[in-house]
Formats: structure tokens, sequence, C-alpha cells
């Protein structure tokens, strides 16, 4: 039913693995291959190509749903429809950020300090051009193909990049001047597949189950028994998405607890839960959390 490219490169593994952890496990014969398959009714072909690429092969209708980041869609301006956020990365799950960066010591602090015929290397120059020409200046834009930061001083003098953390910049001895751009990851789809609803029926339901595992990314369930006397204790120590699962066990002197909660601090939650009456503990790991 629905054609799917998916990005190849630095996306390629986190997004292999989202694939995955959603039950929509992605095959291919090797890594450098660029056709793939995904075991599931509602996707009949698969390619893994460049993200620069896909907002315009998806625009064009050789794909009907793909994965791309918002800074290719803006700098190739493409009329796509998105189907949300997925908040993934590369290395985290922060977005990343379409910046200028100058060296440390450029007397340069703002974007309206460049002078004119500054020399920019970048990968996004329509992005670049439209940011530039908000600020009013005019500047020499070189399309770059990679090794962008190592191209200041000797090169040129200024860079628009992506960066996540901000350690190689760093590590290159460069600053921030501005943010022209912060990108999320997106599933995006052509807009005629969009509006025929049987495809439009199938993108959704693959969003819900994408969106479902980064959800429960960072949380997990913690199940426990505790005496009627101390329920209201442990209530008191344990956090919820919503509110805590109580159900009364039989006799009615016990009940089960269950509460969806954050990763980070488990270790010191569990003994309180412990502290606060609650026994038999179980912490679970969450594949999926639809709403």
């Amino acid at each position: 039913m629905l054609s799917l490219v998916l990005p190849k490169g630095s996306l390629e593994k986190a997004t292999f693995e989202l694939f995955n952890a959603a039950d929509l496990s992605v095959r291919r014969s090797s890594d450098r291959d660029y056709r793939a398959s995904i075991d599931d009714p509602r996707i009949d072909k698969v390619r893994v190509l460049r993200p620069q690429e896909i907002p315009t092969y998806l625009e064009q209708g050789l794909f009907d749903l793909g994965i791309t980041g918002r800074d290719w869609i803006s700098e190739t301006n493409a009329d796509v429809v998105s189907l949300g956020e997925l908040k993934y990365s590369k290395a985290t799950s922060n977005p990343v950020r379409v910046i200028m960066a100058v060296p440390q010591d450029a007397p340069w602090q703002k974007v309206s300090d460049l002078p004119d015929g500054v020399r920019i290397s970048t990968e996004f120059p329509a992005l670049t051009d439209r940011f530039l020409a908000q600020h009013g200046v005019k500047a020499k834009v070189v399309p770059s193909y990679g090794a962008t930061e190592a191209k200041v001083p000797d090169i040129v003098d200024v860079i628009v990049d992506l960066t996540e953390t901000g350690s190689s910049l760093r590590k290159n001895g460069l600053r921030i001047l501005d943010t022209l751009l912060v990108s999320y990851t997106e599933l995006v789809a052509n807009r005629e597949a969009y509006e025929n609803p049987e495809k439009r029926a199938a993108m959704e339901d693959i969003a819900l189950l994408l969106q479902g595992v980064i959800r429960a990314r960072g949380n997990v369930l913690i199940k426990l028994n505790v005496p009627a006397g101390q329920l209201q204790d442990v209530l008191n120590v344990v956090p919820s998405m919503a509110s805590p699962t109580v159900t009364p066990l039989a006799g009615g002197e016990m009940f089960a607890v269950e509460s969806v909660v954050a990763k980070v601090g488990i270790n010191e939650l569990i003994p309180n839960v412990k502290a606060a009456g609650g026994r038999d503990i179980l912490e679970i790991p969450i594949s999926k959390i639809i709403d």
C-alpha cells in the first residue's frame, strides 16, 4: 500500500532502532543496500536514501511516506504533509540546530555585524540565503559537501552547520553567532497520498506506533503489593503519568499498585516505596505507550 523512504547516514541507525522497537523491523541484505523491506501489510516498498533528497522525492510523489529532518524540509522548501515530530536524533532525543558559527576570536557578536562579502560555507545554501536576507547581510555563500567546520578560517569566514551537542564546534575553536532553525526529525507524507483515506489511515497507524515507542523511552512500569493500612503512604511516594492503578487483592487486606514512572530516579524511588510499605516490587521495561 505505502512506499516508504528512510534516511541514510547519521540518522540511519537511530531510525532503524525506532522501527524495530515499533515492531516494524527493517530488513535488507547489507548495510550498503538501498532497498529494504518491512514485514507489514501497510508497507510494500522501502528505500534508504540521503535525508537531503527525501523531501523532494516525497513532494514529487516518488514515495508516499518518509522520515527526514525539518532542516531539509526547510532547505528544499518542499510541499509535504507532516504527521508530527519524532523526537529522536543520532545521539540524543534532543533536536539538532542549524547554527551560524564563527571563530572564537572573530569580532562579530551578532549577524548584522557581518560585513558585506563575508564568505560562508554551508550545506544549507537556500536556508542561509533567506536568513541573511532577513538581516540585510550580503554574503558569498559557498555550498559545502562535508567537513564544513574544517573550512574556517582558511577557506571561509563563517559556517552554517548542524549541531546537536556543540562538542565538535568547541573542538574546532568555533562559537555560535545565531540559530537559524531548531530541527526535529519528522514523519512526512506526499500530499496526494495523504488525501487518500486508505493510505492516510495506514500512515496514521505507523505514526501511532513510532510515537508510542518514543513516548515509552525513559519510562518503566513499577508494580508492587501493599497492605491496606499503608496504601496511602505508598501512593504519596509513587509518581505517575496520570494516577496509579490500584486493585484490591483477594481478602481485602492487600492492594496491587502499578504506575508508569521515569527511569531516571528509579534507584531512589524503589527504596522509598519499600520503606513506605511496598512489597514484591517489580520494575518492568515498556516498549510502547499509546494514549
